[in-house]
């Protein structure tokens, strides 16, 4: 087994930073894109023999769970989510013996064909009968009075678990400052909008990120930004448009982050991206998620080698496509292995499979994906 010498945080830190850790550190369910499917986790649980009466569920949209203490230490995991519990969960029970907790203020309803739907009156999500997450128009829950409810209970959970424990934990929700296909649209037909656009989600991510800083960044030791720059294939956009559009604002943004605390910058960017990663370094991001090896272009050989020592690779240790669905534990495992033997050297890697742990996927492969990485953690 491996021989600890850090804490989880000393040890995600490390990483991050491009030193050789104790032992690889491990990630599950600090972000919407790291975490495990409620319907999976449920099974999970019972696979392992622990108690999957309720599944408490924070991303009500793609029907996330969070992750458990009993399961984080089952699976040496090294983070924690940071966002707060429901002030008023309400327990619902889509199917058969699954009971989620989720808001209040986004309980699903049943309509005539057995979806599930949520609705704040002009927008709606629906999961269909026998589904696994919502789809539609996602939209604020209104789960807080206000930006200063909202903070403050944020501020509190992020004291608590620096004080409390030694996980790592992440605040999420701020833009990459790429807004998807419509926005790259605009780059081409309306490129004056488009930097009107820019400029003003700038400042409302300046005022939030000076908020988060100054209430309680002394407690988190990241911050997400959310950019999805790729499809299965190609960037949504030309370099030469990101580095125009989207780069400047997002190097202005890491360069606050660092220049007012201690906290690293994580950015969420799915798909095949590899000509853009050259700018998001340049831009100053310190971590990139969920590094997708299924996408065209993304040989992660290629990325370590060329990458690897600018960024912090948060991802990229099991392919949920083409593996964790279909293969047997023992090419899991086989995987696993592989990929950590590509991206853990001289640090600047954390193990976490690539997006979300689908709900339909088997607990005996997620065991396998997590007890090979524990086992492979090792320097």
């Amino acid at each position: 087994m491996p021989k600890e010498t850090m804490t989880s945080r000393e040890r995600v830190l490390a990483a991050v930073n491009h030193q050789v850790p104790d032992r690889m550190p491990i990630d599950l369910g600090m972000h919407f894109s790291t975490g495990i499917s409620a319907f999976a986790y449920k099974r999970l649980r019972e696979h392992l023999g622990l108690n999957a009466d309720v599944v408490d569920v924070p991303d009500p949209v793609q029907m996330l769970a969070r992750v458990d203490e009993d399961i984080m230490e089952r699976f040496h995991i090294d983070t924690i989510l940071l966002n707060p519990k429901w002030k008023k969960p309400v327990k619902w029970n889509p199917r058969e013996d699954y009971k989620f907790l989720v808001s209040d203020k986004a309980v699903p309803q049943p309509n005539e064909k057995g979806d599930w739907i949520v609705s704040n009156g002009e927008k709606s999500m629906c999961m269909p009968e026998g589904g696994f997450f919502f789809d539609g128009d996602w939209f604020n829950l209104g789960e807080y009075e206000d930006e200063d409810e909202e903070f403050k209970l944020y501020a509190e959970r992020a004291e608590r678990i620096f004080k409390e424990t030694d996980y790592f934990t992440m605040q999420m929700g701020f833009p990459g400052f790429f807004s998807g296909i419509d926005f790259a649209c605009q780059m081409l037909t309306d490129p004056e909008d488009a930097i009107v656009y820019q400029e003003e989600l700038f400042e409302w991510s300046m005022r939030r990120v000076e908020k988060v800083i100054r209430m309680y960044g002394e407690y988190i030791q990241c911050i997400e930004v959310n950019s999805d720059l790729g499809t299965q294939s190609a960037p949504f956009l030309s370099p030469q448009n990101y580095e125009k559009f989207c780069m400047p604002y997002l190097k202005k943004f890491n360069d606050f982050v660092h220049r007012n605390s201690d906290i690293k910058v994580f950015i969420h960017c799915c798909g095949s991206i590899d000509p853009l990663i050259p700018y998001i370094i340049e831009a100053g991001a310190d971590i990139l998620n969920p590094v997708q090896i299924s996408a065209s272009n993304m040989d992660p050989k290629d990325l370590k080698e060329r990458y690897g020592k600018q960024i912090c690779f948060w991802g990229g240790g099991c392919d949920t496509q083409n593996i964790l669905p279909s293969a047997t534990p023992d090419e899991v495992s086989e995987h696993v292995r592989e990929m950590a033997q590509i991206f853990k050297p001289n640090g600047g890697f954390v193990f976490n499979q690539v997006h979300n742990i689908m709900g339909n996927i088997a607990p005996e492969n997620i065991v396998a994906m997590f007890d090979t990485a524990y086992e492979e953690s090792s320097y």
